[in-house]
């Protein structure tokens, strides 16, 4: 009996390359290619690409060409997602042991490239649907429509193109059955769902329609959420619907509305907090994410300093702070008031100093409760004693802290703890 084929593959960048990566895989295995973390073994390497700011990009080459350098003369080396789509020359003449080059959204063609039949991406058998912890991601949407002067998403992945109901409430159901208690909603713009297909404010039904459909054991968290789009109904659905957890990333981008005009963002500070103050009405325990960039061009220490004035009054319980990264094919790349990086990075350390104040302040509200927590993984203390790590609502996979608790619990499970102090980042307590 003839083996079956191996591949290795890397996936960079966020959580929607990581769903790419897994529809490629099934893909793979419907043609009975088996994965394997030895590269030396593989048949095929391949390296599903991001190429969202200059640091991305960098990695993403540098990954190739360590890769490169470990090929054998038997093996495929495969370039594909967001950098190949707007950089495939480039990328090719960086490093010419590549075998072939793809571009976003091109996995059917990389599967054929490997001898898998033609399987559409969205119609593969559920035996080959794995789920490796308690959460899953679920891909909403891709593309997008925004203005933003920073971003150069538009150009690699389109505009908006949402997944149908039908294909969404087909995919979680595949999740949970393979093991999920939590679907992560991910998308350029999740609040943006359905304009394309024609549904006006979509997102609050599709939640509705998820939360019947994965019934109410299994977390719904909603990622990367539009700010202006954050309107009641999806406000009023958030709260009333049981299995959607009480927490939502928004990314402002800045808190200057001089910086935000630039940025194209949604830049009146009086609508911002009123969104936020009627989440908080509705949602009294809710957790709210955000994300900043500092140093973007024409950014002067007022603008700072307006943005820690807005941090130390909203109070955020997780902020991610990247410092501005001129970006060929957008707006801003072209502005001549560029900030240089030592002073970035300086206004990236002040405002990271300051939020990690509010972030520690934040995390105490939840000393002596008791909360819900997924398990993710089990270790030791330093004395010894078995210690569970997880997540509770308050927690998004990889981007926020963790729990650590006193016992051990299945990995995927669902389990009690009773939160007994906390950190910065990162609550502790024991489970129960």
């Amino acid at each position: 009996m003839k083996e079956k084929l191996t591949y290795h593959l890397v996936t960079l960048g966020c959580p929607k390359n990581d769903v790419d990566s897994l529809h490629l895989e099934r893909l793979l295995e419907t043609g009975d290619l088996k994965p394997t973390n030895k590269i030396q073994e593989a048949d095929s390497i391949i390296v599903n690409t991001c190429g969202f700011i200059e640091q991305s990009k960098a990695q993403s080459i540098e990954t190739v060409h360590e890769l490169a350098k470990i090929k054998q003369a038997n093996q495929k080396l495969i370039v594909a997602g967001c950098l190949t789509q707007i950089a495939a020359e480039e990328v090719q003449e960086s490093e010419p042991l590549i075998d072939h080059i793809f571009g976003v959204g091109e996995w059917e063609a990389v599967a054929k490239t490997l001898g898998v039949g033609n399987v559409p991406i969205h119609d593969i058998p559920k035996s080959v649907i794995k789920v490796t912890g308690p959460s899953a991601y679920l891909k909403i949407s891709d593309g997008c429509n925004a203005p933003c002067t920073f971003c150069v998403i538009p150009k690699i992945k389109g505009a908006l193109k949402s997944a149908s109901v039908g294909r969404l409430v087909d995919e979680s159901h595949r999740l949970v059955e393979a093991g999920a208690k939590e679907l992560v909603l991910v998308a350029q713009d999740s609040t943006a769902w359905g304009e394309d297909l024609g549904i006006k404010n979509g997102l609050p039904e599709l939640l509705k329609i998820l939360g019947h459909e994965v019934g109410p054991d299994v977390w719904l968290r909603l990622m990367y959420a539009y700010p202006s789009r954050v309107r009641p109904p999806l406000i009023e659905a958030m709260a009333e619907i049981p299995n959607v957890i009480p927490y939502l990333d928004v990314p402002l981008q800045h808190g200057s509305e001089n910086m935000l005009r630039k940025m194209r963002r949604p830049w009146k500070s009086s609508k911002t907090r009123e969104m936020i103050a009627n989440l908080r009405d509705a949602i009294p325990e809710i957790t709210l994410r955000t994300s900043l960039i500092v140093g973007f061009p024409g950014e002067s220490d007022d603008d700072i300093s307006e943005l820690l004035e807005f941090l130390e009054e909203i109070m955020f319980d997780h902020v991610g702070v990247f410092t501005y990264s001129q970006q060929k094919w957008t707006p801003a790349g072209e502005y001549n008031d560029q900030v240089i990086d030592s002073i970035k990075n300086e206004r990236r350390d002040l405002v990271m100093q300051l939020q990690q104040k509010i972030s520690e302040k934040r995390a105490s509200r939840f000393i002596g409760k008791t909360m819900s927590m997924l398990i993710e993984g089990n270790g030791e203390s330093d004395n010894g004693d078995p210690i569970a790590i997880g997540r509770t609502v308050r927690e998004a996979p990889e981007v926020d802290g963790l729990v650590f608790a006193q016992g051990q619990a299945k990995i995927g499970s669902k389990v009690k703890v009773k939160i007994e102090d906390s950190g910065e980042y990162d609550l502790f307590g024991r489970l129960l």
